[in-house]
């Protein structure tokens, strides 16, 4: 069971952090970079868990619903990629591929205290349990909108 997904994700927003503390830059494509993470982000870092941020954009609205706002922007989140269509969190312990790359899940990507001042008041708590995930690149390869989020064995 933990092995079949109803159908394979997709890539909706890409965004890279070019400093610490400065806003996404969104993009169309990106390369990931083996051992080290997104070309042009901050955080590439050789042998880090936190290469590769990602979030569901269901849970974009999740949160939106739980700040009473119509809207929250992956750039407010600080997430790298958007996907939608399969459950991040049940790629725990697996490799997946992103587009042309293959990531492996290094943990959830829980909520920092930024999320008060991005998001307003109650923005930490609406994010607990809906922050993503973290993952690190097994192998490089252009990863762009609208391209597959497909489990290691899909």
């Amino acid at each position: 069971m933990k092995s079949t997904f109803a159908q394979p994700g997709c890539v909706t927003w890409i965004g890279v952090r070019p400093a610490r503390l400065k806003p996404l830059q969104p993009v169309e494509s990106v390369q990931a970079i083996e051992a080290l993470g997104l070309e042009g982000d901050h955080y590439a870092s050789p042998g880090g868990k936190r290469q590769v941020t990602l979030i569901q954009a269901e849970h974009l609205q999740t949160v939106a619903g739980l700040l009473g706002t119509d809207v929250v922007s992956p750039e407010q989140v600080r997430r790298n990629i958007v996907v939608s269509g399969i459950n991040l969190l049940a790629l725990k312990g697996r490799r997946f591929q992103l587009g042309e790359a293959l990531l492996e899940y290094t943990g959830t990507c829980d909520p920092c205290s930024r999320m008060e001042s991005n998001l307003g008041r109650g923005g930490y708590n609406a994010m607990r349990g809906h922050g993503g995930i973290t993952a690190r690149v097994l192998r490089s390869g252009r990863v762009g909108l609208g391209d597959a989020v497909l489990a290691g064995d899909e």
